[in-house]
């Protein structure tokens, strides 16, 4: 099995400055240079900069939404997943980065920051949230992304590729109905069906 990329969260808010907006949509383009996933909430604001920046340097992005409805999520995710929590959707947002970046917004990004922490993993600040314990503080999108990525390396020995992890559509296999669809370079995997025997051991 081959590693996963590193997938870094980028927390902020919903409505930002042009300033952080340029900020995030660095943060983004950085992201993807370094072959990484990009996780947000999908919506607008810093998550719209950042995921903007990373699928313009063919990254990988993938919007975890708060409600219901794909159409929700912004223009430039890669992966849409509805979740339907509201607000409780932080929490997945803060577990499915091997690191978070935190980039200025309100209270819901100091709770994907807090709970980050809560969940050990590294959280790295870029023009906000430098008070809050356990994080650490970058000058500039790119120092924020190397920092993360080395934070990532020393916790789970896993390494950025350096190379895009979008896989484009034309390396995907036609699908035909009742096919099975291999991922790339991998056969399909035919098993027998699985019976049922009476003497199968309990836990």
């Amino acid at each position: 099995m081959s590693a996963r990329p590193p997938q870094i969260s980028v927390a902020g808010g919903g409505t930002c400055s042009a300033r952080t907006a340029r900020l995030a949509e660095a943060v983004g383009r950085e992201i993807a240079a370094a072959g990484a996933v990009l996780v947000c909430g999908g919506l607008g604001g810093v998550m719209e900069a950042a995921a903007r920046g990373a699928a313009r340097r063919g990254g990988l992005v993938v919007g975890l939404l708060p409600g219901y409805r794909h159409d929700d999520g912004n223009a430039h995710l890669t992966v849409r997943l509805p979740t339907g929590l509201g607000h409780a959707r932080n929490m997945l947002v803060a577990a499915a980065g091997d690191a978070v970046i935190a980039l200025p917004g309100l209270h819901g990004t100091l709770a994907e920051v807090a709970l980050a922490r809560v969940l050990e993993r590294p959280v790295v600040v870029l023009g906000a949230w430098r008070g809050v314990p356990g994080v650490v503080g970058a000058r500039t999108p790119s120092a924020a992304v190397r920092q993360a990525l080395r934070l990532v390396q020393r916790k789970t020995g896993r390494r950025a590729s350096g190379r895009r992890a979008h896989v484009p559509t034309s390396a995907l296999p036609p699908v035909t109905p009742g096919s099975v669809v291999p991922g790339p370079g991998c056969a399909p995997e035919r098993r027998p069906p699985r019976r049922w025997s009476a003497r199968r051991r309990e836990v």
